[in-house]
C-alpha cells in the first residue's frame, strides 16, 4: 500500500472553550542548577595587593564569601626582631604603603616611651603635620577610586591630580614620596625646608576646593547614590565586635577616634577638630565620612602651621640606641583605622618581640558576614568602600 493509501488521522473533537483553557495553561519548570563557585582574584601584585575572594553564588546573589589572604605576606613582625630600632622604620612604612609616614609614628613612640625620651615640641608638630598629610593623600586616592568602581572615570583623574600636590609636600620635607623613613627616636631626620610652610598653606586651600568637587561630582551624583546607599550596611555594635575601626566604624555611627579618645600622642590634644560620624553604616556613609575627614585634616594642618613652634627637632639620645628592658603597647589613629605596636625589649639594640595590630586586617574580617546575600556588582562597591590595603593585611 502506498503512502497515499494511508487512512486519514481522525479529527479531534474539542469541547467548547477547551482551546482557551489550553492557551491559558502555564507550565512552571524550575531547573535546579546548584550553586556556582566563583573566584574574584587573586589580583596581580602590581595592583593594590593580592586578595582572593571565593564566593558561592545562587544566580547573581552571594550565598557565602570567603576571603583568602596571605599571598603577599612578608613577615614584618619577625623581620623587626632582626633589625635595630632605627632600621625598623624602613620596614613598617611599607605596611600601609599609602600612608607610610603614619606607620612610623607609633613604633617610634613605643621606643621613646621605653627609653623615657620625648621629642622636642617642634618635632612633635612636624610629625603631626606629616601624619595628617599622609591621611589626606590616602583619602584623596579613595575619593577618586571609589567613584571609579561605579563607572565614573573623571573623579579618579581628579584624585590623582590633586594628590600629587600633597605628595610633593611630603617629598619636599622628607625626601621620599611613599617611604619617607623620616622619623628618628627622639625626633626627626631634618627640619622643614625654607618656604615649605607657605606652600603647604596654598596646597591645603586646593585640597579643600577639591573636596567640594568630589561633593558635587560623586557624593551628589544620583547614580553613585543608587549604587551605594543601603548597600553593605554594617551595624555599629557588630562592626565594633569584629574589630573594625577608623572611618569604617565611624560611618556606622560609632563616635570613636584615637586622636581624641585614646592615650594622648603628638599634639592632637592641642587641636580643635571634629570627629565625623554617619548613622547609616552603608557604602555611601563610608565615602561621606572620609570626605569630611579629608576636609577636617586640611583644617588641622592649617592650625598646626599657625601654631608651629621654633626650636630643635631632635632630643639628645645615644649614638648607638639600646632600649631598656620592658614592654609597651602603643596605638594611634592611622588613616585606615587603629594601628598598634606591642614591643618587647630585653635591653638590646633591637626588639625581642614585635606584634603589629593593623587596621585593614580587622576591617576586612567582617566581609563573610557583610557580603552574604548581596548581588555580585555590589561586592565591588562594598570592597571599595571598606578601603583596605593588602600590605596592611599581609604584614
Amino acid at each position: 500500500m502506498s503512502s497515499t493509501d494511508n487512512p486519514p488521522m481522525p479529527e479531534i473533537q474539542l469541547e467548547p472553550g477547551a482551546l482557551r483553557h489550553l492557551a491559558e495553561a502555564q507550565v512552571n519548570v524550575e531547573l535546579d542548577t546548584g550553586d556556582m563557585i566563583l573566584n574574584l582574584g587573586p589580583q596581580h601584585p602590581a595592583t593594590h595587593g593580592t586578595l582572593r575572594l571565593v564566593v558561592r553564588l545562587d544566580g547573581e546573589r552571594v550565598v557565602s564569601a570567603d576571603p583568602v589572604i596571605g599571598y603577599m605576606h612578608r613577615g614584618y613582625e619577625k623581620l623587626a626582631e632582626y633589625r635595630t630600632y632605627p632600621q625598623i622604620t624602613t620596614l613598617v612604612n611599607r605596611i600601609d604603603w599609602l600612608s607610610s609616614f603614619a606607620n612610623e609614628v607609633p613604633f617610634v613612640d613605643a621606643a621613646e616611651r621605653l627609653m623615657c625620651v620625648e621629642a622636642p615640641p617642634r618635632a612633635q608638630y612636624i610629625r603631626t603635620v606629616l601624619t595628617e598629610l599622609s591621611r589626606i593623600s590616602t583619602f584623596y586616592l579613595f575619593l577618586g577610586e571609589m567613584a571609579l568602581q561605579v563607572g565614573a572615570l573623571t573623579p579618579a583623574f581628579y584624585g590623582f591630580r590633586d594628590r600629587e600636590y600633597v605628595l610633593n609636600l611630603i617629598e619636599g620635607a622628607t625626601g621620599g614620596r611613599f617611604h619617607p623613613n623620616f622619623n628618628r627616636i627622639g625626633g626627626l631626620k631634618d627640619d622643614l625646608p625654607w618656604g615649605w610652610i607657605s606652600e603647604t598653606r596654598e596646597v591645603m586651600k586646593k585640597m579643600l576646593d577639591g573636596c567640594d568637587e568630589f561633593e558635587d561630582l560623586v557624593a551628589g551624583n544620583e547614580i553613585f547614590q543608587a549604587r551605594t546607599r543601603s548597600i553593605g550596611i554594617v551595624p555599629g555594635e557588630l562592626g565594633a565586635a569584629y574589630g573594625m575601626s577608623g572611618s569604617n566604624l565611624r560611618a556606622s555611627g560609632v563616635d570613636w577616634d584615637l586622636r581624641r579618645d585614646g592615650r594622648p600622642y603628638l599634639v592632637y590634644p592641642e587641636l580643635d577638630f571634629k570627629v565625623w560620624t554617619h548613622p547609616d553604616g552603608d557604602s555611601y556613609a563610608r565615602y561621606w565620612v572620609r570626605l569630611q575627614e579629608t576636609r577636617e585634616s586640611c583644617r588641622m594642618v592649617l592650625q598646626l602651621l599657625d601654631q608651629m613652634p621654633s626650636g630643635p627637632i631632635t632630643a639628645k639620645v645615644p649614638r648607638i640606641i639600646k632600649v631598656p628592658a620592658g614592654e609597651v603597647w602603643t596605638e594611634v589613629e592611622n588613616p585606615l583605622g587603629q594601628m598598634g605596636y606591642y614591643v618587647v625589649s630585653k635591653g638590646a639594640t633591637g626588639p625581642f618581640r614585635v606584634k603589629i595590630r593593623s587596621a585593614s586586617f580587622s576591617n576586612v574580617s567582617i566581609m563573610p558576614w557583610l557580603l552574604r546575600g548581596v548581588y555580585v556588582p555590589d561586592v565591588i562597591t562594598i570592597l571599595a568602600s571598606l578601603y583596605f590595603i593588602l600590605g596592611d593585611i599581609d604584614r
